[in-house]
């Protein structure tokens, strides 16, 4: 068996080896190579301690010494390189109080999370897989090294990685790490939301995400605990066929892949169980359930230090998840001046996403979506006025007109803006300074 190595992943194996050290490359890179994909970047452990592997290369940086771990720089490419180590004493639940440098290989991968991450390949010595990583891989099963429990005492944060290797990879967690993970899900709350948000974004752009969230609420729930009320709440209503939390993964899974619009998606109905009614029909109504999501996504999204555009952004679109989008040219005019371009076809797509969740007799909403995102391009093909700077006149025009000095100036601009979104009148510079003058006598 052959893994076609980078230049610098091969580079530095050889100059390890050349220096009389063994070394491979190791886990997730050696794991995406067996599936045929390309690895970002290549891994190597070695029985060389951080000070030799440094003596051996030119240009490295001591990124983790205390743990082993030396970035050798082989030309622009960084290769972390880790000593083979031993680990015990979580105290924290997320970092070894104790690390020990080894030369036993299965030692070292045996400290590692799931099968398919502890397998590390030499070109001349070829694949060590102590613990079955590639009869799991072929199987797409996910399974914890060794005792399942201990391995999730130890970091609770792989509870969180199995749910995203599992949504990225389409692998089927095996029963006994996933009674493990259950049990040892409360630890994830002593988890820092760094690295909670990084894990929830890389599980929500995985292609298995709505499957992984419907069937680990419960999991989901420690870090998340505002889904709770979502899960299992029926919607009495002919337009859903489904509770609130699978119309959620649903969605998220009907949704492109962009972090900004999965996130919306996760977040867009849980304001829903408190608002819900129940109408003199019999039907299921959420009055305002729009307006409290908002608030909720606002209040997830700061606990796990999301960055402020991430979080205006997505707070803005699960505030607007339901407004009405009617397919006609003003409202494509009137979208990219709420929105801008960018923030426009998100909200396209989160209603593509909401309807594709929907009960299957609703989906004929589609195509008004489809004609709206047609009408979008032509406008912006036609580079049509939608935003006070492409207005054909500006404030030195309105003064000139003999409009007052200040806020005077912006409301007469801002009526002239939205005249020529509602197509009242062209954004014609002739046109508008007619209008101005009107304004200004």
């Amino acid at each position: 068996m052959e893994l076609a190595l980078s230049p610098a992943g091969a580079g530095v194996l050889a100059g390890l080896e050349a220096a009389g050290f063994r070394a491979w490359v190791v886990g997730g890179c050696v794991r995406d190579a067996l599936r045929g994909k390309t690895p970002h970047d290549w891994d190597v452990c070695t029985d060389a301690r951080p000070d030799q592997v440094i003596a051996c290369f030119a240009r490295t940086v001591p990124t983790g010494l205390v743990h082993g771990t030396v970035t050798v720089l082989w030309g622009e490419t960084p290769v972390e390189v880790t000593t083979l180590r031993a680990e015990s004493g979580y105290s924290d639940g997320r970092r070894p109080d104790h690390v020990e440098f080894v030369t036993d290989l299965s030692r070292d991968l045996s400290r590692r999370d799931f099968t398919v991450n502890a397998m590390a390949w030499n070109p001349r010595t070829g694949l060590a897989d102590p613990f079955g990583g590639r009869a799991d891989l072929a199987a797409g099963v996910l399974r914890a090294v060794g005792e399942a429990d201990a391995r999730f005492a130890e970091d609770a944060l792989r509870i969180l990685r199995g749910l995203r290797f599992s949504a990225r990879l389409g692998f089927a967690i095996e029963a006994a790490t996933a009674r493990a993970m259950e049990r040892q899900a409360g630890r994830l709350r002593a988890v820092a939301a760094e690295r909670v948000r990084t894990e929830l974004d890389g599980l929500l752009q995985g292609a298995a995400a709505e499957e992984v969230l419907a069937r680990w609420p419960a999991v989901l729930e420690t870090v998340l605990p505002e889904i709770g009320p979502a899960v299992g709440f029926g919607q009495h209503n002919p337009h859903h066929c489904l509770d609130v939390w699978d119309h959620t993964a649903r969605a998220v899974g009907a949704a492109s892949a962009d972090k900004a619009v999965r996130l919306t998606m996760l977040l867009h109905d849980l304001g829903k169980p408190g608002c819900f009614s129940l109408g003199p029909d019999g039907a299921g109504h959420f009055y305002g359930h729009a307006a409290r999501s908002a608030e909720l996504a606002e209040g997830i999204l700061t606990r796990l230090r999301y960055d402020n555009e991430t979080r205006g952004r997505v707070v803005r679109l699960v505030r607007l998840h339901d407004a009405p989008l009617p397919a006609e040219e003003k409202a494509a005019r009137r979208l990219l001046n709420r929105l801008g371009e960018r923030d426009a076809r998100a909200l396209i797509a989160v209603h593509r996403a909401d309807t594709r969740a929907l009960a299957p007799a609703y989906h004929h909403r589609l195509e008004e979506l489809d004609r709206l995102e047609a009408l979008l391009e032509e406008q912006l093909a036609q580079n049509a006025c939608f935003s006070l700077r492409q207005l054909a006149v500006n404030g030195r025009d309105a003064l000139a007109a003999g409009i007052v000095p200040g806020p005077a100036v912006g409301r007469a601009l801002d009526a002239l803006l939205q005249r020529v979104l509602a197509g009242e009148i062209p954004n014609d510079r002739a046109v508008l300074l007619t209008e101005l003058a009107a304004y200004a006598g």
